[in-house]
């Protein structure tokens, strides 16, 4: 049954409920994320996401395909960086940013999800790094310190944040003069259709949450970021399936007609002084 969008705390509890289940067990045909979205029992499509084996750190049972996009390959860290991860998941992309920050560096995940962090956790407690730390935390207020971080990315998140400039104007705090960011996310080009923006399942599956790519860059630049940069841009083609369970035909018909669309985009972004 589909759930109307309400308030920031409702949409907040849906995600964490969703992004809880997904915790509990990778392919459960009724749990899927950003990237997995299925329109069937059988029939999984993961049009959003990148593929990460290639990539020197990567862990597979971090895995959970709940990202659109590859942050940390754009993300320009360096050894010894603290790199802080938003929305970090069961780890996925702090693995990957360890192989880069090295044993001098540091890590930090944050995620709304507990059960998240705690998959997290064992993960790494598993793989016995010393070098990252996995926190419970919303990004709209993060219980991080002001400029901890050299680098900041994240993975198909901000979606997720009903207040996007207080997520971004929270990544501006903690990070150090100078230091930058690498997110990558969703967002639209043109309007989607009203039954997909008021779905709150919609919603978790970062869908519903995506805004026009112009106000998503206007945001970052009022949150103080300069030097804004495009780094990756693919578009996202949802199937016919998933979009007929919250469209008419009728509808998907103007939509697929409209020119208006749904895109992943990296940016890149850094934050005034050193």
């Amino acid at each position: 049954m589909k759930t109307n969008i309400t308030n920031a705390d409702e949409l907040k509890e849906a995600v964490r409920r969703k992004y809880d289940a997904i915790s509990r067990g990778k392919g459960n045909s009724e749990e899927s994320g950003c990237c997995s979205s299925k329109a069937d029992e059988t029939a999984e499509y993961t049009v959003f996401s990148d593929d990460y084996t290639e990539l020197e750190g990567y862990i597979s049972d971090a895995d959970l395909g709940l990202g659109c996009g590859l942050p940390t390959e754009f993300a320009r860290i360096e050894s010894g960086d603290t790199v802080v991860d938003l929305g970090s998941g069961a780890g996925n992309d702090c693995f990957v940013a360890r192989r880069e920050v090295g044993e001098q560096g540091r890590v930090i995940g944050i995620d709304f999800s507990e059960a998240m962090v705690e998959k997290a956790r064992q993960n790494v407690e598993k793989l016995g790094y010393d070098n990252i730390e996995f926190v419970h935390g919303d990004i709209e207020s993060m219980p991080l310190d002001y400029g901890v971080a050299d680098v900041v990315v994240s993975n198909c998140v901000m979606n997720l944040v009903p207040d996007k400039m207080k997520a971004f104007e929270e990544t501006y705090r903690i990070l150090k003069p100078g230091g930058h960011f690498s997110i990558s996310d969703i967002v639209t080009i043109g309007e989607l259709p009203g039954a997909l923006k008021q779905d709150a399942e919609l919603y978790a599956g970062c869908v519903a949450g995506a805004v026009r790519k112009n106000e998503y860059l206007s945001v970052i630049s009022q949150a103080g970021f300069q030097n804004i940069d495009i780094q990756k841009q693919k578009t996202i083609d949802l199937p016919d399936e998933l979009l007929l369970k919250h469209l008419s035909p009728e509808e998907l018909d103007s939509f697929r007609n409209s020119g208006n669309g749904i895109i992943s985009i990296t940016v890149y972004a850094e934050k005034p002084g050193r």
